[in-house]
C-alpha cells in the first residue's frame, strides 16, 4: 500500500513542543537520557530475573513455589523490555551508544530480535501510528478486529470475553513465530524491512540458539520435559498478557482515533504530532508503581511524541505537553486508573465486534 504523507504546517505544533520541552531541560540542567534510577532499576530487574531463573533451573523449587517462581519470571520478562529494552532501543537508555545497544540486546537473550523490533516498534509504529495496514501493531486478525476498517468475523462478537487468551499468547507467538515470519519474507506486514548486514543475520541466528539453549534444552536436561513445559508456558503467557495489556492500554481504547489516509492525495488530515495524540492515550500516571513496572509507559502520549528522551523525565514533561494542548485546544487522552483504562479497551473491543 501506499505510505501516506503527513500535513505540513508552518509554525507547526510538534516544533511548540520541542521549544518547550528544550527550554525545560536547559532550565533544570538535566540530560534527556537515564539517570541512575533507571541504572538502578535495570540492575534490580535483571539481577532478580537471573536469581529467579538460576533458582527454577538449578535448584529446583517444589511445585506451588515453581509456579509462583514462573509467574515472577514472565512479569520480570515484561518488565526488562519496558524499562530496559525499550530505552535502550530509542537510544534513550544512556547518553554513550554502547550502553543503549547492550541495553536493546537484552530483547535478544529474551528470545526476540532487536533488529526487527526497531524496524516493527521505532520506524513503522512510532511514525504510522493505529493506520490500519501499516501500523502492525493493530494487525491482529484474524483473531481480533481492532479498528473500524478491518474485516470484522463472527467470532469478534465475543473478542471482549476471549482477548485475554489472545493477549497471552503473544510472547510466544513473537520468539517463536513473528521474527522468523519477518525474517524470511523480509518485511512486516507490507512494509520491506532494510537489508540487513551480514552481522545482523549472525545475530539473528546466534541469540535464537542461544535462548533455546538457555530457555528449552538447558531446563529440560536439568528439570525433566513436562515440568520444563509448564512452567515455560506459565512464564510465556504472564509475560505475553503483559507486554500486550500495556500497549494496548496506550492505543486501542474508546477515545483514541484510527486516522484514514485522504484517497485522492494520499495525505493524512492532521501533522504528525497531532496525530500522536490523537492515536494515543495515558493511564494511572499519578501511580508511581505502576510507572516504575512500566517503564513509564503508561506516559504513552509523552513517549509518542519524545521516544529518544527518557521515561524517566515524562512525569516532568507531560506538564508542558498538557498545557500546550490546552492552549491548542487539542485534546489530551488520560484515564486516571489502570481499571479505567481496561475497562475502556474492553468496551472499544466490545464495539468493534458489533459493528
Amino acid at each position: 500500500m501506499t505510505i501516506p504523507k503527513f500535513a505540513n504546517v508552518p509554525h507547526s505544533f510538534h516544533a511548540e513542543l520541542k521549544k518547550r520541552i528544550s527550554e525545560y531541560f536547559k532550565e533544570v540542567g538535566k540530560s534527556t537520557t537515564g539517570n541512575y534510577s533507571l541504572f538502578l532499576k535495570a540492575i534490580i530487574l535483571v539481577v532478580s530475573f537471573l536469581f529467579i531463573y538460576s533458582h527454577l533451573v538449578f535448584f529446583t523449587p517444589g511445585p506451588v513455589w515453581a509456579i509462583i517462581e514462573c509467574v515472577l519470571l514472565g512479569g520480570l520478562t515484561a518488565a526488562i523490555g519496558f524499562n530496559v529494552m525499550h530505552d535502550g532501543a530509542h537510544g534513550s537508555f544512556s547518553r554513550y551508544k554502547w550502553v543503549n545497544e547492550l541495553a536493546a540486546l537484552s530483547v535478544n537473550f529474551l528470545g526476540a530480535n532487536n533488529f526487527m523490533w526497531k524496524t516493527k516498534h521505532n520506524v513503522i509504529h512510532h511514525a504510522y501510528t493505529n493506520i490500519d495496514g501499516i501500523d502492525d501493531d493493530i494487525d491482529a486478525k484474524p483473531f481480533l478486529r481492532l479498528c473500524e476498517t478491518q474485516k470484522r468475523y463472527k467470532v469478534h462478537r465475543y473478542q471482549h470475553w476471549y482477548f485475554w487468551a489472545a493477549y497471552s499468547l503473544l510472547y510466544l507467538w513473537w520468539v517463536f513465530v513473528t521474527d522468523y515470519k519477518k525474517y524470511f519474507l523480509k518485511r512486516i506486514g507490507q512494509i520491506p524491512i532494510k537489508k540487513m548486514s551480514l552481522a545482523d543475520h549472525v545475530s539473528f541466528w546466534s541469540f535464537k540458539l542461544v535462548h533455546l539453549g538457555l530457555f528449552v534444552f538447558l531446563p529440560i536436561y536439568t528439570i525433566g520435559f513436562m515440568p520444563w513445559l509448564i512452567g515455560f508456558l506459565i512464564h510465556g503467557l504472564v509475560a505475553g498478557f503483559v507486554l500486550s495489556i500495556v500497549f494496548q492500554l496506550a492505543h486501542t481504547v474508546e477515545h483514541t482515533h484510527f486516522p484514514v489516509a485522504n484517497e485522492a492525495t494520499g495525505k493524512m488530515e492532521d501533522e504528525w504530532a497531532i496525530h500522536q495524540i490523537k492515536t494515543t492515550a495515558n493511564f494511572a500516571t499519578r501511580n508511581k508503581l505502576v510507572s516504575w513496572l512500566v517503564g513509564g509507559l503508561n506516559f504513552q502520549v509523552e513517549h509518542h511524541l519524545f521516544p529518544k528522551i527518557s521515561h524517566v523525565h515524562y512525569p516532568a514533561i507531560s506538564k508542558i505537553i498538557k498545557k500546550a494542548c490546552e492552549e491548542y485546544g487539542i485534546h489530551y487522552i488520560e484515564y486516571r486508573k489502570v481499571r479505567y483504562a481496561v475497562a475502556s479497551h474492553v468496551s472499544f473491543l466490545r464495539q468493534m465486534g458489533r459493528k
